[in-house]
């Protein structure tokens, strides 16, 4: 990664369109990717992208996401 605001997809998350809540907002929807950004201090986050049903999109750390079975 190069530069502030460069980020990876993980293409091979387990969860991926899956669904799952996440846990800071306890909302649940299908994670649409995980992506690993630099931050301007160069710290890499992972946020995560949920989608509901109802369509709405919303991001969260990563770490905040629970699969749903």
């Amino acid at each position: 990664m190069s530069g502030a605001g460069s980020s990876f997809h993980e293409d091979d998350h387990p969860w991926l369109h899956k669904t799952v809540r996440d846990i800071a907002s306890r909302c649940e929807g299908e994670l649409t990717a995980v992506v690993h950004e630099e931050t301007k201090g160069g710290h890499v986050v992972r946020v995560a992208l949920i989608r509901s049903e109802s369509g709405v999109e919303w991001t969260t750390a990563a770490d905040n996401v629970q699969f749903v079975p």
